[in-house]
């Protein structure tokens, strides 16, 4: 396995793992989107997408439906809802945004299957080269050939998000973005293009 870095903030890690461990992730990813379509409708009726407040609004009756999750998990699906919903109603490119929808009900965000899973310090670490993070059938581990420039980052930088994507060949990708100044703003936020469109893991529903 090996790594690659993206600008001098990121860090992309593939995970060439088992059948059985990408079996493991598919379904983490799975249940995260459930968790995060099942916020959604929230966030279009009470115009809310903060994450604080969402967390408050949300977390318990969200525990409650997905008990599986881990209560980490679903304050990463959270994260996720606030992160695109911000996304799609603040960015000025977006066909969606608030000042173009005016007095009309906002839209509804549907995530798919293939939707990013966000982790954080309590449901994935890297220690010595050994990757270990959470999914539904307990932690998997990977063993990471990092170099050490790499290595010293997960030290010496603080690390913003983690986040675990599906690839076009149907693998998985790990991405760590550090925080290291105003690239990293930019690096965290998956762009709405110039054209307007929106990221392919989520529909906007307007009916």
């Amino acid at each position: 396995m090996y790594t690659k870095s993206v600008m001098n903030t990121a860090l992309c890690i593939p995970l060439n793992g088992s059948p059985e461990q990408l079996a493991s992730l598919r379904a983490l990813q799975h249940a995260f989107s459930q968790v995060c379509n099942a916020l959604a409708p929230l966030v279009q009726q009470s115009r809310c997408w903060n994450r604080v407040t969402l967390h408050h609004l949300a977390y318990k009756q969200l525990r409650e439906q997905f008990p599986v999750m881990g209560s980490q998990m679903v304050c990463n699906a959270i994260y996720s809802v606030s992160r695109t919903s911000r996304l799609v109603y603040q960015h000025p490119d977006s066909p969606f945004n608030l000042n173009r929808l005016g007095a009309k009900a906002l839209p509804l965000l549907r995530f798919s299957d293939s939707c990013p899973v966000y982790f954080d310090r309590h449901t994935l670490s890297v220690k010595e080269g050994k990757l270990s993070m959470y999914t539904l059938d307990g932690r998997i581990r990977f063993h990471l050939a990092l170099r050490p420039e790499d290595e010293a980052r997960f030290h010496d930088s603080k690390l913003r998000e983690i986040v675990l994507s599906r690839t076009p060949e149907d693998g998985f990708e790990l991405s760590f973005l550090f925080s290291d100044p105003a690239e990293v703003e930019a690096a965290s936020l998956p762009p709405v293009q110039a054209s307007g469109e929106i990221p392919d893991y989520v529909t906007v529903d307007e009916t």
